[in-house]
């Protein structure tokens, strides 16, 4: 676990040095396989333990910059995400009722649900986030505003699970005259 939460800490530093136009109030989302972490399938092998390393960097860093944590909970439950209350009102997002469970939701999703002061669950983020970690292909995008900008870190791994992470920027309007 603590090689783990070394490249946790890793891939963090990277995320926020390449997303350096992150403001206070906007959103992180983080989808994350336990599974294939601790090398197994998506999943197939929900691990807590492993769930709690990596909350333990990500929740202090995300909250140290001001940001919203949106924790995705896998496909069974629809890709809906763990916010705090204050994210999905100042957001607009739309609230759902549903638990995550270890094998319906995921262990990342329930260390969000025990560790945020005032959880809710809601359907989707409507492409309000500003940057994302994808660990073990959960498949974030949907999740992000336009325009995602792959990151291309040197940390590509977290335990076993393969790592893409991604920042958005604003649409480039106007033509071959318009300056940026």
């Amino acid at each position: 676990m603590d090689k783990i939460r070394e490249q946790v800490s890793s891939a963090m530093d990277e995320l926020f040095a390449a997303a350096d136009t992150l403001r206070k109030g906007d959103i992180l989302v983080i989808g994350c396989s336990t599974s294939e972490i601790v090398g197994k399938c998506i999943g197939t092998g929900s691990s807590e333990e492993a769930a709690k390393a990596v909350m333990d960097i990500v929740l202090p860093r995300i909250k140290e910059k001001g940001l919203y944590l949106a924790v995705q909970c896998c496909e069974h439950l629809n890709r809906s995400l763990v916010v705090e209350r204050e994210c999905m009102e100042k957001y607009d997002l739309q609230q759902v009722w549903v638990k995550p469970q270890l094998h319906a939701g995921g262990a990342f999703a329930m260390q969000a649900v025990a560790r945020f002061e005032d959880h809710v669950m809601v359907e989707d983020l409507r492409g309000r986030a500003s940057a994302g970690m994808d660990i073990g292909g959960t498949f974030i995008g949907m999740h992000m505003h336009p325009v995602v900008v792959p990151i291309h870190a040197l940390t590509r791994h977290i335990g076993e699970a393969n790592l893409t992470m991604a920042r958005t920027r604003p649409k480039y309007v106007g033509g071959p005259r318009a300056a940026y």
